[in-house]
């Protein structure tokens, strides 16, 4: 069973520099559909999407342009493109509570020199905060989520970090061993945000996460995940089955939760 600890207030956000009036803390409509550029594509985003771009633009420290959003996190402006046209290439809230809270908990969570792993990194954005804070990361995700993952890490890493962030291809639940061997790919901590929405590769995501986060391995998973449908509910009964965790923070308005948690004995 998981327990709940001291449970850590996440401060509210913070106002954005008006550096420039266009771009920075613009007031955002949120239409249910986006013309894309190419004549007569529209991008149709479903209601879950909308709600969760709504809320971050009320919640966090971010102002959303088509294809870019910006946030000011560890002390640095960080942009991240994005591609309506894959889960894997848009900002979630998840991602953004447990950047916020990483930086406002560095005493708690303390990433300097250590060696971070991020599964379904989507963006990069929570990857390229833990670069800022002072870890060397390793960014993963599909393959063909790796290229804007790639650009959006070098962009907002480059000359700021004490390590260059790695990217490499994961697909859950196949070949870890061969391509993460255990005998040699030891991390201090995984990170994981909003990778439990409604697909059908959750026992894949949770082997996954055990494979990382074994047994008297010393690795801390840090999981952020806003609940949506009952699965999410149901996984995560499962992983506490699994995993001795703590409930670090609850966003009770966006329903976003923050797991620290360690293998099981």
């Amino acid at each position: 069973r998981g327990s709940h600890g001291p449970v850590t207030q996440v401060p509210g956000p913070r106002r954005w520099n008006q550096k420039s009036p266009s771009l920075w803390g613009k007031t955002l409509g949120w239409p249910s559909s986006v013309v894309c550029s190419v004549p007569g594509c529209v991008v149709v985003l479903s209601s879950t999407v909308v709600s969760d771009c709504k809320q971050m633009a009320r919640e966090s420290s971010v102002s959303y342009t088509l294809g870019k959003e910006f946030f000011l996190i560890a002390g640095h402006e960080i942009c991240i493109r994005e591609s309506l046209d894959s889960y894997g290439a848009l900002v979630w809230p998840g991602a953004v509570a447990l950047s916020q809270f990483l930086e406002n908990n560095r005493q708690q969570v303390n990433f300097l020199d250590k060696a971070v792993l991020e599964i379904g990194a989507g963006t990069g954005l929570l990857s390229i905060v833990a670069s800022l804070l002072g870890a060397w990361v390793t960014a993963t995700d599909l393959p063909e989520i790796l290229p804007n993952l790639t650009f959006n890490l070098s962009r907002n890493s480059k000359g700021r970090c004490r390590y260059t962030p790695q990217v490499t291809a994961l697909t859950w639940g196949h070949d870890l061993e061969k391509n993460f061997p255990s005998t040699s790919c030891h991390y201090d901590y995984v990170l994981a945000a909003d990778v439990v929405y409604h697909h059908d590769h959750q026992e894949e995501l949770l082997a996954t996460m055990h494979h990382f986060c074994r047994p008297a391995s010393g690795t801390t998973l840090m999981w952020a995940n806003k609940v949506r449908f009952q699965s999410d509910l149901k996984f995560t009964e499962r992983f506490k089955s699994c995993f001795d965790t703590t409930l670090m923070t609850e966003l009770k308005e966006g329903d976003v939760m923050i797991y620290k948690a360690t293998a099981r004995e």
